[in-house]
């Protein structure tokens, strides 16, 4: 319990300090949102009655001051260019990034994870070499550059190739202008598989090498060879002790990758057109829109800190020296 609790301090205290300096920060940085909010033939006056009714007039620890206060009442703010609640404009947000990033998530451990079990049972073999060079290539392949890659082959390209239009996949948007409700769902499935593809793809490849590594380990773990020398068959060997024992590694980095289901899909949201957080964000620092910027911040900095919580406490629950 009493490491618990300091878990739990030393996650707030992180909390705090990561909000602090972003807040420091956008305050700080150059640029007004008052002008990017008013017309551009206003005055000088005009600009700072604007100032004033945003509360921006005020000094920057009285800001910061009324800013954490609502945010221990649980109010984010106003956003100050939708106007409307900041928490109203992350719930419209967090369904969409959600999707992405556990769907994306999901497959790439389970993806991730079978494939290193077959390249850890066929260690230093062909299809091990072969599949490692295949998953270092897609690792290290940028976002970007698979993101276009897969937009040309399954967009422009089976277009110019005359593919059915099965193949032929949608690359912008979650869903094709007057699509009707009977269409609705497979339109949006249609327009998900692309930037599922380019979240997947990386992260399987990435669990992959992690799960190889991680069963070769086992592999030399004290009761794996104790069970060897009782005679226990291979099969028995690999899937009651080898793969129990590295199961404990990949549990810990699932608990590290969870807050990537909200906090992982920026580049895709913008580069596809998916109005989820990550482009949300995108928009509210272009925009100086302080409020939302924070309180995305907040959102993602919790995710971490509580996926990092979460991966020590089954750390500890599964590894008996932890204890």
């Amino acid at each position: 319990m009493r490491h618990l609790l300091l878990r739990v301090a030393d996650a707030a205290l992180l909390l705090w300090i990561v909000t602090t300096l972003t807040f420091a920060l956008l305050h700080l940085a150059p640029g007004d949102p008052a002008t990017l909010l008013i017309a551009p033939t206003a005055t000088a006056a005009e600009v700072s009655l604007l100032r004033a009714q945003l509360g921006l007039d005020a000094p920057l620890p009285l800001q910061y001051a009324r800013w954490l206060s609502g945010v221990l009442q649980g109010d984010l703010g106003q956003s100050l260019a939708r106007a409307m609640p900041v928490r109203t404009v992350i719930a419209e947000a967090l369904p969409v990034s959600v999707f992405l990033g556990g769907v994306s998530l999901g497959l790439s451990f389970v993806l991730g994870t079978a494939l290193g079990v077959v390249q850890a049972l066929r260690a230093g073999r062909r299809a091990d070499r072969l599949l490692s060079l295949v998953s270092v290539t897609l690792y290290a392949a940028p976002g970007f550059w698979l993101a276009l890659a897969l937009v040309a082959l399954f967009t422009s390209g089976a277009a110019v190739l005359g593919l059915p239009g099965w193949i032929r996949l949608p690359a912008f948007g979650m869903q094709s202008p007057g699509a009707g409700d009977a269409v609705t769902w497979s339109d949006r499935v249609r327009h998900a598989v692309l930037p599922l593809l380019v979240l997947s793809i990386p992260g399987a490849a990435g669990v992959a090498r992690y799960a190889r590594q991680s069963i070769r380990d086992a592999y030399t773990a004290p009761h794996v060879a104790s069970a060897k020398a009782r005679g226990l068959s291979r099969s028995r060997v690999e899937w009651r002790h080898v793969l129990r024992t590295a199961l404990t590694p990949l549990v810990v980095l699932f608990g590290l990758t969870l807050p990537g289901i909200i906090a992982g899909s920026v580049f895709v949201e913008q580069v596809f057109a998916w109005p989820g957080l990550g482009r949300t964000m995108l928009s509210a620092i272009a925009g100086r829109d302080y409020p939302v910027v924070l309180g995305l911040t907040l959102v993602y900095a919790s995710a971490v800190v509580l996926g990092n919580l979460l991966a020590d406490a089954l750390l500890w629950s599964l590894d008996a020296r932890r204890r």
